[in-house]
């Protein structure tokens, strides 16, 4: 086992050492120099100086194998329990937020295994049992664990019996772009921060409204559409009833078939009128996904694509950003298996209806 592995030396290694200093050994009675038993060794002057010391000391005994180190460790059955310990979360160990760092876990261990370890054998066992330091998913307190267990698990009752009848299940979500880009990382010289040079005034915002569209047997299909928001007084900033009225119709025209539509609560999809006309129309009917929980939204997803893709592109006019977004839009409608991955992504399940 190696250093980096958590381990020591092996057996075999402790010999090789073994007997290069008892070399030295005989080398120290027969009065050489440090620096030519150093050089003919081919070790450093300091160790030679540390093994003749050791010599005087203790004679060629001294300079003997001690065997492997005796350096604290915890087993694998051990290991189960702080795993256990470490489940829990920091806030039930008395720590004030919830991050786990090493020295939070090597008190832990000290304070539930009466085991004493360093900061860097913390280091090595965590990574040897599949650990690794990563950024938290934030969720929200109000969210029903529940509700999001039982949607992940599979489609609602309901939206099976709707796929049963032949309907393509959509969800759908809107986001906003600015002509302020994303950041994302790039190289540069060290010392050197990179700069991207944006509109420091540009109040322009485009809103874009996104259909995902499944159906077993079918590619999936991305139906989106746009809004520009006027710097008018009174204008209004984001989609009305209306507007999501009216790209469910273009989406039942486009996919020839009836729809069942999931989507958040916003209040705008709560609107009466939408209500009243999903009531007077057979081919069209609304899901509501569980609050706080767009992590089951595969257009989330797609958001998150289009954002990479446009990170660090400076905008000089409104046009451009309208340009970029079309742009990645129309990559992702012509790769159904991106827009396939973005629901893998959620962990739901669309599976054609079991025959009675």
């Amino acid at each position: 086992m190696r250093y980096s592995e958590g381990g020591g030396l092996t057996a075999e290694r402790r010999a090789f050492r073994e007997e290069i200093r008892l070399q030295a050994g005989h080398r120290f009675a027969a009065g050489e120099k440090t620096s030519v038993i150093a050089k003919d060794l081919r070790v450093s002057v300091r160790s030679v100086e540390r093994w003749r010391r050791a010599w005087r000391e203790g004679g060629m005994e001294g300079l003997r194998s001690a065997g492997p180190a005796n350096s604290p460790t915890i087993t694998d059955t051990q290991f189960a329990v702080l795993e256990e310990e470490l489940g829990k979360g920091p806030a039930t160990h008395g720590f004030e937020d919830e991050r786990w760092t090493l020295v939070r876990v090597q008190a832990v261990i000290r304070r539930r295994l009466r085991v004493s370890l360093s900061v860097a054998t913390v280091w090595r066992l965590l990574k040897r049992h599949g650990w690794s330091w990563q950024a938290p998913a934030r969720r929200a307190l109000e969210r029903d664990e529940h509700a999001v267990e039982v949607e992940e698990g599979g489609l609602a009752p309901g939206k099976r019996l709707a796929a049963a009848f032949g309907a393509w299940i959509v969800f759908e979500d809107e986001a906003g772009f600015s002509m302020t880009p994303p950041r994302a990382r790039t190289w540069g010289r060290r010392g050197h921060t990179p700069v991207i040079r944006v509109r420091g005034r540009s109040r322009r915002r485009t809103s874009v409204a996104a259909l995902c569209c499944y159906k077993a047997g079918e590619k999936s299909r991305l139906i989106h559409r746009p809004r520009t928001h006027l710097l008018l007084k009174d204008a209004r900033k984001s989609f009305s009833w209306q507007d999501y009225r009216d790209l469910l119709v273009r989406a039942h025209i486009q996919l020839d078939g009836p729809i069942v539509v999931v989507w958040d609560n916003l209040n705008t999809h709560l609107a009466t009128g939408l209500k009243r006309y999903e009531a007077e129309h057979d081919w069209l009917t609304t899901v509501r996904l569980p609050p706080y929980a767009p992590d089951l939204n595969p257009v989330e997803a797609v958001w998150s694509l289009v954002r990479r893709a446009m990170a660090n592109t400076a905008f000089t006019t409104p046009d451009d950003l309208d340009r970029k977004l079309r742009s990645e839009l129309r990559r992702i409608q012509l790769r159904p298996r991106l827009i396939d991955g973005c629901l893998t992504a959620t962990r739901l399940a669309i599976n054609p209806p079991t025959p009675p």
